[in-house]
């Protein structure tokens, strides 16, 4: 059995905060983490990362690094030496890479060129200016050749070198089993899906002086939405496809239109007047006219994006899609100031999530996911969509051909828990994530062999190759 693997944390902001550290502390009390040690720009660094439960806190050390262009493919020197002797120092074993998107590529490939294992925070990649620039657009599906290549050599130097893309999707219970029923029907009947209806709202309110003046998941880098959550979409339904793929029937090309709005639609939705009547308070507040927002906005990243495709095999079509992806959605945001952790997590969000996929005349599927990504707000119960875990997954077969199908079942938050005990899997994000981390961290212990592992890097074409046409067909609209 191998030791407790010690764990680089490149990127130690919100994301990291709430979603990998709580992972890693559990993933420490299994015996399967050692030492986490976290790098960040020095505004980050000044002081160590509180992290675990109140019975057991923790403290992860954070290293400073100094920033760099995203255009940068390779990492500056200074940021190399700092990492490398953190590697040394600290005995590193594995390398988290969670930063801001834009800069995966050069910590991800200087982790490969070292032998270190990945787990690779999803999207891939991005450009600042996808959204607008052509060119920045198409490097997406480019970045995804270069780690390819560079994920390949590592392998050749190391069989047990791997990269697993943290796309936490793929660990949920409820996405899995939807993949196993497509796969069931398509070896009965020989049929591919037909159509995916997909959607996903954020719920997030963002008023016009915090376009400009709040830049965590923001837009002021040339994209927005498709960026930030878009990359679990993309994932999943080629994920899915893929479960009805059928010989002959296997998709070689996709077609995608986008349409999207940017900031300049949103305050024409909602105007900085409109925002003054509805928040007292803002009009003083607010540094910026109608005029200024336009100016300081127009070359933003996308809010709200709705995607039509086509998913084709030798030039037919296999199956259609529309894939949208919204910030702008019901919220329960009423307050003119963010709460403390900012807009990130919280301040009203609603997730709202559903997914409708048919396979021809045999099978339909209604995935209906409704939470808030923060439940308690100012000591107020906010889970006003569903409540915290409300997932519903209705199954609708064609039983008049066969009768041995039942005509409808609907499966529950309680149906969908897979395992029992200390080893139940919840149909639930975090638990889905903390899946992804524990199966990285027990590979690199010997537990878990390699085919038995959801999310390798090079399982990942697809959805780079998606990601990086939204981006493109928003782009050339824009141009």
């Amino acid at each position: 059995m191998s030791a407790a693997v010690n764990v680089l944390v490149v990127g130690a902001g919100p994301h990291t905060r709430l979603n990998h550290l709580p992972a890693l502390a559990a993933a420490q009390d299994a015996g399967l983490a050692g030492t986490i040690t976290g790098i960040d720009l020095p505004d980050a660094s000044a002081t160590a990362v509180e992290y675990g439960t109140p019975g057991r806190p923790r403290r992860m050390p954070v290293i400073a690094v100094q920033p760099f262009p995203a255009s940068r493919r390779a990492l500056p020197s200074g940021v190399r030496r700092v990492l490398d002797g953190a590697v040394e120092r600290e005995r590193i074993g594995a390398v988290v890479v969670a930063t801001e998107p834009s800069v995966h590529l050069p910590y991800a490939l200087w982790a490969m060129e070292r032998g270190l294992p990945v787990l690779l925070d999803k999207p891939l990649t991005v450009h600042p200016g996808a959204s607008t620039d052509p060119a920045a657009a198409a490097a997406i599906a480019d970045d995804f050749d270069t780690l390819l290549d560079a994920y390949r050599a590592a392998r050749r130097r190391d069989p047990r070198m791997v990269v697993s893309v943290l796309s936490q999707r793929r660990w949920h219970p409820a996405f899995r089993r939807v993949r196993e029923l497509i796969s069931e029907v398509a070896k009965a009947t020989n049929c591919p899906v037909t159509s995916v209806q997909s959607s996903h709202g954020d719920g997030q309110w963002r008023l016009p002086d915090e376009l400009v003046n709040l830049a965590y998941h923001g837009f002021d880098r040339g994209y927005g939405k498709a960026a930030h959550s878009g990359y679990h979409h993309f994932d999943t339904v080629p994920w899915w496809l893929a479960a009805g793929e059928r010989p002959d029937k296997e998709i070689d090309e996709i077609e995608v239109h986008a349409a999207c709005t940017r900031p300049t639609d949103f305050l024409a939705q909602l105007t900085v007047d409109d925002h003054a009547r509805l928040l007292p308070g803002f009009a003083d507040r607010n540094p910026y006219t109608e005029q200024d927002l336009h100016r300081l906005t127009a070359d933003h990243g996308e809010i709200d994006v709705f995607l039509t495709v086509a998913y084709r095999s030798r030039g037919r079509v296999m199956a259609l899609g529309s894939h949208n992806l919204a910030h702008t959605t019901f919220s329960q945001r009423g307050n003119l100031h963010p709460v403390p952790s900012g807009l990130y997590k919280s301040n009203g969000r609603i997730g709202q999530e559903t997914h409708i996929i048919q396979q021809g005349p045999f099978q339909a599927l209604h995935l209906h996911v409704l939470q808030t990504l923060h439940g308690v707000e100012d000591g107020i119960d906010r889970r006003a969509a569903g409540g915290a875990d409300h997932i519903e997954l209705h199954i609708f077969r064609n039983d008049r051909l066969r009768p041995d199908w039942q005509r409808h079942r609907m499966l529950g938050f309680t149906d969908l828990i897979q395992g029992s005990g200390d080893n139940a899997v919840l149909p639930t994000q975090r638990s889905a994530r903390t899946c992804a981390v524990t199966e990285f961290l027990s590979h690199l212990n010997g537990r878990t062999p390699r085919t038995d592992m959801a999310s390798d890097l090079a399982d990942h074409r697809r959805p780079a190759r998606l990601m990086a046409a939204a981006y493109l067909s928003m782009s050339r609209r824009r141009a």
